[in-house]
């Protein structure tokens, strides 16, 4: 090491990291985004979390990978969503009407493209309202780093809102039934409510709920007693549907 730097007095900041790269454990890591290539120099190894978190260190772990890391999956999941919260903005939502609700179900949800890949995953960024990080903990990774991530009731919400990010509807269902020695639905309630969304979640979560036969109808009442005005959906462009009359809501025929 020290011979090949002595053949050079004033070696360039893009020779020195080529040496490093070559004669040390440092490496180079390319992510390629759509509307960016980020690069990323790590000394050894690092899990993909926290070269994920790198990209955005305010960020937390959310929908299918909080779900991953709650135990609320059996299922590996292949892209890792990493929420980061914008600034807050002036609130000027329009009066929710029913055919309003019906034209954004029967359109495709909105996906995130900001994706790159990353060994066998990708590295998937979303960006949310603002929440100030409501709900959101520390938690161990794979290789025991601390990481931050959604708590379980965050994250009960957050894939009901957004089921595309988080395995689908059935898989859904199912970290709804594993939850059910984690979760507080108490806290659920409470979360929901300061969210404030303009759709009525509500009816969502408390269909989950009780589809899923583990949790107590009193539990469950509080959710049945929010207003439910409108027609709902658990998802978007859904086909062969049912409808349930009691949460006023549309959902899979077979779940």
């Amino acid at each position: 090491m020290q011979g090949s730097l002595a053949l050079k007095k004033n070696i360039t900041v893009t020779e020195f990291i080529k040496f490093l790269l070559n004669e040390t454990n440092l490496k180079q890591i390319k992510l390629r985004f759509p509307s960016q290539k980020v690069e990323r120099y790590i000394w050894g190894e690092v899990s993909a979390y926290e070269l994920a978190l790198s990209l955005k260190p305010t960020g937390y772990f959310s929908h299918y990978t909080a779900m991953w890391l709650h135990g609320l999956t059996d299922q590996r999941p292949k892209v890792i969503y990493l929420k980061c919260e914008q600034l807050e903005k002036p609130n000027h939502q329009r009066p929710l009407e029913q055919k309003n609700i019906d034209w954004a179900f029967r359109q495709r949800p909105r996906k995130s493209k900001n994706v790159a890949n990353y060994k066998d995953q990708k590295i998937c960024l979303l960006y949310g309202a603002n929440t100030g990080n409501l709900g959101v903990i520390e938690t161990e990774g794979t290789n025991g780093e601390r990481i931050p991530v959604s708590n379980v009731e965050r994250t009960l919400i957050d894939i009901s809102v957004r089921p595309f990010y988080s395995g689908g509807v059935a898989e859904i269902l199912k970290a709804y039934k594993l939850a059910k020695e984690k979760v507080s639905i108490e806290n659920l309630l409470t979360m929901l409510k300061e969210m404030d969304f303009l759709y009525p979640y509500h009816q969502a979560i408390g269909f989950y709920l009780e589809k899923s036969g583990v949790y107590e109808e009193l539990l469950i009442q509080p959710f049945k007693r929010l207003e439910m005005q409108h027609d709902f959906y658990l998802s978007n462009q859904m086909k062969d549907v049912l409808y349930s009359t009691e949460w006023r809501l549309y959902y899979p025929k077979g779940l």
